[in-house]
């Protein structure tokens, strides 16, 4: 490291060289993930114990060990890398990390043997993967933004440096600004926040509007429940974030006014929080941020805000209005931010992954970045995919990929081989896309064209026995509590909304709701102030244009198809398949089951609270749900 500001692109280029240098390519490499949910499955004990084990080995010289940024495969971890092998472990260290590390550093490290028991399976031929790109969930990946997740310590700059990090900014310094905002406009680079709108659009329109200072902004305030797509890369590669933030600011900035940045955070990403405290210091003391950035006499620096965790505050208006200290709430856009934004200055607001894109368009050309997925929706995409699918995690494909193949390919199939029913795209406010259309292909236009968006990433897969209704139902309970309830057509249409859907999953819906649901859902489209309350019936009105049949059901026959909505649900036992076992009398916990061992069963229905216990514990499939 160096001990002075590295004050020119070419002493950038020499710590570089010197970086590499000091690599020795004949050590191995160990990387156990250091993200939020390895974290959580004991990953950091287990770096722990890996590190004494190596030591006790007295293999200290030959092995080197760090603590990485999220690899992705969140439902298999923690996870473990080895390198030049390019093993991959996987559930490693859950309930014994020091049993564990030691089977690893005795058996891979110190005999070049695999231990099995680590490897992925998979679920479809029972076969062992050993590395890294024969696991299907990560075969299809294209990783631009998640390129450095996983393999280098976010904590440590000069990994970053070592793998190409900043050496766009430098490169950028030596362009014209208007050239930069060129190169952003020919990639067709869009936001990956929520609407996709033209990245360079908003930072050309951000440059000719006049203003004391230009204020560049990073939305990290993921608000979306399940999604993590923007917290796992600010762990896991902060520089990556600070490096688009500088070339924007010098893009919009250089020449006009002065540029200063904010980085708004969730305040429950402690651990993201941290990590980009430590790159901005970091790369402030190495003379990559601050003043006189790389000798160019262009001047930039950033700070944190941490929010209070509204999901409101996720639109641009709110989140201003946040870091002003004012309550989170949108406001009429007559003028937009980019012209008068926080502090009545001109504002550019993209989100974390948009600025992650950014180093890797301006090094690699956009030509490169414009070839990868479709003609309008270029690029990649970082999807939190959760739910009823068996590889839950972060994951990154091209724009355009089909339903289909983000299911069964990337993320392995149903859980429990049940059958694909739904996915929501989008968020919250997003909708639901039927199994029927798992050909559509993943990117901005074709999901709006279907009643859905792209939304921050976030995917939630749904099976069989999800009800639609209840879906619906859920979204918009969530989308009520978190409406600022400044405007009317938001405020009061999803209390309304929540109202006729809580009626009808209780058993006490009316055909005329329906069209009820569907008028108010387009008052709330085009009458709602942001885009919150613009998007919120999303999920009432794509359920009741692709699942009618769900509604109608719950209305006409008091009926639930997936046996979700407890106040529609009856149980009772078949008399022909009881053998009576007792089974489920004795795990009833309302005593609503009677009848003598070895004899026909029943059940009182005054008594029965619909939990479903005794219609899991059948082995005879005696207990009926209707």
């Amino acid at each position: 490291m160096p001990s002075v500001r590295i004050q020119t692109a070419e002493d950038l280029t020499r710590l570089r060289a010197s970086l590499l240098k000091k690599r020795d390519p004949k050590k191995t490499r160990v990387t156990v993930c250091g993200g939020t949910g390895c974290l959580s499955n004991g990953s950091e004990k287990l770096a722990r114990a890996l590190a004494q084990a190596v030591a006790q080995n007295g293999l200290k010289a030959k092995v080197e060990l760090k603590l990485s940024g999220c690899h992705g495969f969140c439902e298999h971890g923690p996870l473990v890398t080895i390198d030049p092998q390019g093993i991959f472990y996987e559930r490693v260290g859950r309930k014994q990390p020091d049993k564990d590390a030691a089977e690893i550093v005795e058996t891979t490290l110190s005999k070049g043997d695999l231990v099995e028991r680590f490897c992925y399976t998979d679920p479809g031929t029972k076969q062992k993967k050993v590395h890294y790109e024969e696991i299907p969930f990560y075969a299809k990946q294209h990783r631009i933004v998640l390129r450095h997740n996983g393999r280098i310590d976010p904590l440590e700059i000069g990994d970053y440096i070592a793998e190409g990090g900043y050496s766009a900014l430098a490169k950028a310094l030596t362009l014209d600004p208007e050239e930069i905002i060129a190169w952003i406009e020919k990639s067709g680079l869009r936001g990956r926040g929520g609407g996709g709108f033209p990245a360079s659009r908003k930072w050309r329109s951000c440059r000719n509007a006049p203003g004391e200072v230009h204020y560049i902004v990073c939305n990290g305030d993921e608000g979306d429940p399940g999604a993590f797509m923007d917290r796992s890369v600010m762990e896991g590669d902060p520089h990556s974030v600070l490096e688009g933030m500088i070339i924007g600011a010098y893009a919009i900035g250089q020449g006009k006014s002065r540029a200063e940045g904010y980085i708004y955070v969730r305040n429950e990403y402690p651990l993201a929080v941290r990590n980009l405290r430590q790159a901005i210091a970091q790369a402030e003391k190495y003379g990559l941020l601050g003043e006189n950035i790389l000798g160019s006499g262009f001047d930039f620096r950033v700070k944190i805000n941490r929010g209070g965790g509204a999901f409101v505050c996720g639109e641009s208006s709110a989140l201003m209005a946040s870091l002003e200290g004012r309550a989170g709430e949108p406001r009429a856009k007559y003028v937009h931010t980019v012209e008068r934004g926080l502090l009545d200055q001109p504002t550019n607001l993209n989100n974390v992954e948009t600025w992650a894109n950014v180093p890797e368009i301006i090094a690699r050309g956009w030509e490169w970045f414009a070839r990868i997925g479709t003609k309008q929706s270029t690029g990649t995409k970082v999807f939190s995919l959760v739910g009823k699918v068996k590889n839950t995690g972060l994951v990154e494909v091209p724009m355009g990929i089909s339903i289909r193949d983000l299911v069964f390919e990337v993320g392995g199939g149903i859980l429990h081989d049940k059958k694909f029913k739904a996915i929501q795209t989008g968020g919250p406010s997003g909708g639901c896309i039927p199994a029927s259309l798992a050909d559509l292909p993943i990117d901005f236009d074709t999901l709006t064209e279907h009643g859905s968006m792209m939304g921050s990433g976030g995917l939630i897969v749904m099976d069989e026995n999800d009800c639609m209704v209840d879906v619906a139902r859920y979204f918009v309970k969530f989308l009520e509590e978190e409406s600022c309830g400044k405007c009317v057509p938001c405020r009061e249409g999803l209390r309304r909304l929540k109202q006729i859907l809580s009626a009808i999953t209780t058993g006490f819906g009316k055909e005329s709701d329906l069209k009820l649901m569907e008028e108010l859902g387009e008052a709330m489209t085009w009458g709602s102030l942001c885009a919150l309350g613009g998007t919120a019936a999303n999920p009432v009105l794509s359920t009741i244009k692709y699942f009618r049949e769900e509604y109608e059901a719950h209305i006409r026959d008091q009926r639930c198809p997936a046996g979700v909505c407890t106040a529609l649900i009856t149980y009772s036992i078949d008399k022909e398949k009881c053998t009576g076992c007792h089974v489920c009398a004795t795990n009833c916990p309302q005593k609503a089951v009677s009848g003598e061992k070895k004899k026909h069963h029943l059940i009182d229905p005054k008594l029965c609270i619909k939990c479903g216990i005794c219609y899991e514990v059948c082995k005879f499939d005696s207990v009926v749900r209707m």
